[in-house]
């Protein structure tokens, strides 16, 4: 049984130094980083190219090892093999064998988690019905859409039933109803109680999942926190009204003078671009055709 009061992630005083070959030069990559990602959390790590995510990734999932501090995956350090027997992850640029289909594909990454007989192929139709891929499931990954590709990849992920998620910008390359896809599924997993580490550089859809993040920048953490927190203006409220004529918005006005405040704008809410282009295409009521 896991213990809830154990981090997904701890990561404490985390520093890396890459030497720089046949100069006397150091690049520090990440310097002194601390954070803690909690179990069915959806935590966002944000930053610029070069901002030092990456290799942060990397460190957690034991690919490198850190020149000073610790990172552990419920409390398993991080360097050690069984700290990612647990663990799920889907690169931004994962690799398949586009001769396999999608069945085919799922099968494969089973057995190397060493899942066999009925127990495979019933998790291989679940995960394939919960990334929308059913009616694909005997097509060749080579006539997969790059939408599609990301979603076989976190059915990958998700093989061996994990309990945490680390994926490396997901909706890359993908078009808004892929990503949107895309998003929902990482919620679905989220309602699961799957830990989610997402590394992205597109901001809107980490505001629509995240519920706590980080941004790295030149390698340190210079921003922490809950979401909302972070994004909240503090000393503005937003009212929004439905049918409202304009006497009441002139009482409204007048109230706000009477009381010392000041009315900043007036405007119709807007949604975004891209939940715009969804509905006018369609993309938010009908799935993508495979």
């Amino acid at each position: 049984m896991s213990d809830p009061t154990v981090p997904a992630i701890r990561i404490e005083n985390l520093t890396k130094v890459f030497p720089i070959p046949f100069r006397r030069e150091r690049v520090v990559a990440v310097h002194d980083l601390s954070l803690t990602v909690e179990p069915g959390q959806v935590y966002g790590l944000l930053g610029p190219n070069g901002s030092g995510k990456s290799t942060t990734m990397k460190i957690v999932l034991g690919l490198i090892s850190p020149t000073r501090g610790s990172t552990q995956i419920f409390g398993c350090d991080s360097g050690l093999v069984e700290s990612r027997e647990e663990v799920g992850f889907l690169p931004e640029n994962p690799y398949f064998y586009k001769f396999l289909t999608g069945v085919e594909t799922l099968r494969f990454f089973g057995k190397l988690c060493g899942i066999k007989g009925s127990e495979l192929r019933d998790r291989t139709d679940e995960l394939l019905k919960v990334v929308g891929l059913e009616n694909a499931r005997n097509r060749r990954l080579g006539g997969y859409s790059k939408g599609m590709l990301q979603r076989i990849g976190l059915a990958q992920a998700l093989i061996q039933n994990p309990r945490l998620l680390v994926l490396d910008e997901p909706t890359a390359g993908v078009d808004p109803a892929g990503s949107r896809e895309i998003r929902d599924l990482i919620l679905d997993f989220k309602s699961r109680g799957i830990t989610v580490l997402l590394c992205s550089h597109l901001l809107e859809q980490v505001q629509e999942i995240c519920d706590r993040i980080g941004i790295l920048h030149r390698g340190k953490l210079i921003r922490e926190g809950r979401l909302n927190e972070l994004i909240s203006i503090e000393n503005q409220t937003e009212l929004i009204l439905e049918d409202a004529d304009p006497a009441l918005l002139t009482e409204i006005q007048a109230l706000i003078a009477q009381k010392g405040s000041r009315l900043v704008e007036q405007r119709q809410p807007q949604k975004t671009l891209e939940r715009y282009f969804l509905e006018v295409t369609g993309g938010d009521t009908e799935k993508k055709s495979l």
